[in-house]
């Protein structure tokens, strides 16, 4: 095990936790459609992603099988966000169906690039992107995982 995937793995312990304590339990007292949006607006900044193509932020050999996809698919989930959120906040019809959307590729984007980064060795190549998958990816699996089940709850009727 790299020190990287040590600290995806305990991060995301981390963030479940936290989740556990704080979130989860209140989820039957608030309105499904509401929950989202903060976790939309942390996803958004996703365009972070393209940190791996940048070489001032990666080493020399980042290897270019992760970092494309790994940026694409970051810079992609961060516009789905970014799209789902006045449809969320304004109880737009196309809010849910937004979040789907969104929630089913920021996921498998994440679990691509962590493949990718495992088979590539990226690891070694992340220099100040390393933060990336160690802090912040283990906030996005976790907030991935919350709106699942959100998505599963009655949203109640939508407007427009």
């Amino acid at each position: 095990m790299t020190i990287l995937t040590a600290n995806l793995l305990l991060s995301t312990l981390v963030f479940w936790v936290a989740a556990r304590l704080y979130l989860l339990p209140k989820l039957d007292q608030l309105r499904p459609q509401t929950v989202p949006l903060p976790m939309l607006l942390l996803h958004a900044f996703r365009h972070l992603g393209l940190m791996f193509l940048a070489p001032g932020a990666t080493y020399t050999g980042m290897p270019p099988h992760f970092a494309y996809p790994a940026a694409l698919g970051d810079l992609l989930a961060a516009l789905l966000a970014l799209a789902a959120i006045p449809a969320v906040a304004t109880h737009h019809r196309s809010g849910r169906l937004l979040v789907w959307v969104f929630n089913i590729e920021g996921s498998l984007d994440l679990v691509v690039a962590i493949i990718l980064a495992t088979i590539s060795g990226a690891s070694v190549s992340m220099g100040a992107a390393y933060w990336i998958p160690a802090f912040s990816v283990p906030a996005l699996l976790v907030t991935h995982s919350i709106t699942f089940i959100l998505l599963r709850k009655d949203w109640g009727q939508a407007t427009k």
